[in-house]
């Protein structure tokens, strides 16, 4: 490692976002009431885009917090704004929170966004924009997403009935494109301007049924069309695809993540781009670890990939009272550092951490 920061949580957390000012946003998951909401301010040295040295304050203090009533599954912040959404059980109804004026450290619940036949519903996924206004597009399945616009709460977009299909996540690629992810790796992608036109790219490889999917975009450089960066898909078995949306008929690439065997769920599975490096991404939700790749030499064969770097810290936390050990639940990229991650276990720790650049281009 070239630096590591850790801080402990109350509570198991399964979700970090990026808010105004580099602050992190988290939340916990539990199922019983009183779930936290923090607004975190980073160590000095992760507030500057070079690297300072040592640094007399190595933790994380807690901005503004509040409490949610149930667990909280998905945040994300409204760029441009001092909102927060949040979904979570026992419905796919959204959640807005307000982050307080200079005067105040709570956030406050503001009116939430109900969702037609939200009830029965599984949680919903969200993603966010502020290109034309602060959007939030959400959904739990397939024929259920929409966008919102956040704040006067009036429906812009209904995506066409494409099936009933759970989704697994969701993403704007840009103002008018939306690129939805089935748990069973189906992607499709979707466009505002055409409300009844959804195009499914490449479908996964034959699984088993009980395999589940996920999905990682990748935010283009300026200039770049976002539709000219790679989507990865993660599945249960730590299959890995790569697929150019520009040509959707054939995978850029298939690899094997060196992962253990899976278990009887896939609810932490997590894959991203490093927005600062070309070609690599990061997976965790298998064990107590967080893997890095570097994707630039993967062909079409499948073959067992080897990481570049394996983060190992959460593995070696106190286990929690069942007794099992810590699983990383969520992990995020730094915005500017380029080989910089966060990631949070199950056991309620957050660690932030930097490895030494190893031969290559990652």
């Amino acid at each position: 490692y070239r630096d590591l920061h850790t801080f402990e949580l109350q509570a198991p957390t399964r979700l970090i976002e990026w808010a105004r000012g580099s602050r992190v946003c988290v939340a916990g998951y539990g199922q019983s009431d009183g779930n936290e909401i923090l607004q975190l301010i980073p160590p000095p040295t992760l507030l500057t885009k070079e690297t300072q040295g040592l640094c007399p304050e190595r933790d994380f203090k807690v901005e503004y917090g509040g409490f949610s009533e149930r667990p909280v599954y998905s945040l994300k912040y409204l760029p441009d704004t001092s909102l927060l959404v949040t979904s979570g059980p026992p419905d796919s109804s959204l959640q807005v929170w307000q982050v307080s004026a200079e005067d105040s450290d709570v956030i406050k619940p503001v009116s939430p966004i109900a969702t037609e036949n939200g009830t029965g519903q599984s949680w919903a996924k969200i993603a966010t924009i502020s290109a034309r206004a602060p959007w939030v597009l959400h959904g739990s399945r397939l024929d259920r997403v929409q966008i919102t616009e956040a704040e006067s709460r009036k429906n812009v977009y209904t995506a066409a009935s494409g099936g009933s299909e759970e989704l697994s996540g969701l993403a704007f690629l840009d103002c008018n494109t939306l690129l939805l992810c089935c748990a069973t790796g189906r992607l499709c992608l979707a466009d505002i301007r055409q409300p009844q036109s959804l195009v499914e790219a490449v479908s996964v490889p034959s699984a088993p049924c009980s395999e589940q999917w996920c999905m990682g975009t990748r935010h283009g450089a300026q200039g770049l069309e976002p539709s000219s960066q790679p989507v990865a898909r993660l599945s249960s078995r730590g299959l890995l695809t790569l697929t150019d949306l520009r040509k959707t008929s054939e995978f850029l690439a298939l690899a094997k993540a060196r992962v253990p065997s899976p278990g009887s769920g896939a609810e932490f599975l997590c894959v991203s781009w490093a927005p600062a490096l070309e070609g690599c991404l990061a997976i965790s939700g298998f064990d107590g670890t967080v893997h890095v790749y570097d994707t630039q030499s993967w062909d079409s064969s499948g073959r067992e990939a080897e990481p570049i770097f394996v983060h190992k810290g959460h593995a070696f936390g106190v286990a929690g009272g069942s007794g099992d050990p810590p699983l990383v639940t969520v992990h995020t990229w730094h915005l500017q550092k380029p080989r910089t991650l966060l990631s949070a276990a199950s056991d309620g720790s957050l660690h932030v951490w930097d490895w030494v650049q190893p031969c290559g281009k990652c």
